[in-house]
């Protein structure tokens, strides 16, 4: 299922190589509630959560997560405040399983594969990147306000499974209000009727 011949349209196509030591300042995993870090389609579960992770320990290679039934992988990250998003780096796996194009999306909770296919915020054509240096420089203007962020790998380089190493997040960070937090927790909840099952009985009970 690699997807090969799809459209570039309106991807950005190369990243900046980071200045020595500019790695640093990718502190936002952190700021991730990472209890409720989803990764949907991963092989091993809660691997997903692992490649998010401090910039010394970006080329740690014991923790990684590979993608399960096809090459994509899909990450829903919350944050434990407001982010302002400036960059990412990603370290993918070796040869064709490194990803080779990314998508961003602000602030839609429990995306699934189901609604991936909607314009994204932001889309990158990536690079295999093994030391990390490369920086995908996001617009910023679009993602300020940044609670929750999804973030779609939708092909690699040629592989049936895709693996990531590693994903840094640079940017700005600011405590939530109070009532502003548990709006937005409130709001992010899973409904039920969302789920697949329910859309699957949902089908059949129509055919019948």
């Amino acid at each position: 299922m690699a997807g090969h011949g799809h459209s570039h349209g309106g991807c950005d196509s190369s990243g900046t190589q980071l200045p020595p030591d500019q790695g640093i300042h990718y502190s936002l995993y952190t700021k991730i509630d990472k209890a409720n870090v989803e990764c949907l389609n991963e092989a091993v579960e809660g691997s997903g959560k692992e490649v998010f992770k401090p910039w010394e320990e970006r080329l740690n290679y014991d923790k990684f997560v590979d993608s399960d039934v096809d090459e994509e992988l899909l990450f829903n990250i919350p944050f434990t405040g407001s982010v302002k998003l400036k960059g990412i780096i990603l370290i993918g796996g070796e040869e064709q399983s490194h990803p080779s194009k990314m998508r961003l999306f602000k602030n839609r909770p429990h995306l699934s594969f189901d609604n991936v296919s909607s314009e994204a915020h932001q889309e990158f054509e990536l690079h295999p990147d093994p030391s990390g240096t490369i920086e995908y420089s996001t617009k910023i203007v679009k993602f300020s306000g940044v609670q929750h962020l999804s973030l779609h790998f939708p092909t690699n380089f040629g592989a049936e499974n895709t693996r990531i190493y590693y994903i840094g997040l640079l940017g700005e960070y600011s405590e939530l209000p109070r009532q502003e937090l548990t709006l937005f927790c409130y709001e992010s909840a899973p409904n039920p009727a969302d789920h697949k099952i329910d859309s699957i009985h949902s089908v059949m009970h129509e055919i019948h």
